[in-house]
């Protein structure tokens, strides 16, 4: 009998840890996603900024951000450099990430 307590508790510790590490992993999954997606948005949105691209940069980096599943939080541009936040979230957190794309300094 207790042997068979003990294997139902190492059963269910090894389930717990199971559960627990699939959550963090997706997690991280999730906030390298959300940096891909501030990334490709920042590009957007420096490319309209530059001229390479036709349309507005801060629409052109919420089209980006949308496509990605993400929403704009914010756009910022400093001549050809523009500074993009997306947000997005994972179950119950929200989460953001930045980026910004532009001329080499």
């Amino acid at each position: 009998m207790a042997g068979t307590i003990l294997s139902v508790g190492i059963v269910g510790c090894a389930a717990t840890l199971a559960v627990a590490f699939t959550t963090a992993g997706a997690a991280a999954v999730f906030s390298q996603r959300l940096a891909g997606a501030a990334d490709a948005a920042a590009l957007a949105a420096a490319d309209a900024a530059s001229g390479v691209v036709e349309g507005s940069p801060c629409e052109r980096a919420g089209e980006i951000a949308r496509a990605a599943g993400t929403e704009l939080a914010a756009c910022e541009l400093d001549g050809v450099t523009a500074t993009v936040t997306v947000a997005g979230t994972f179950g119950r957190f929200a989460a953001t990430a930045s980026a910004r794309a532009g001329p080499p300094s």
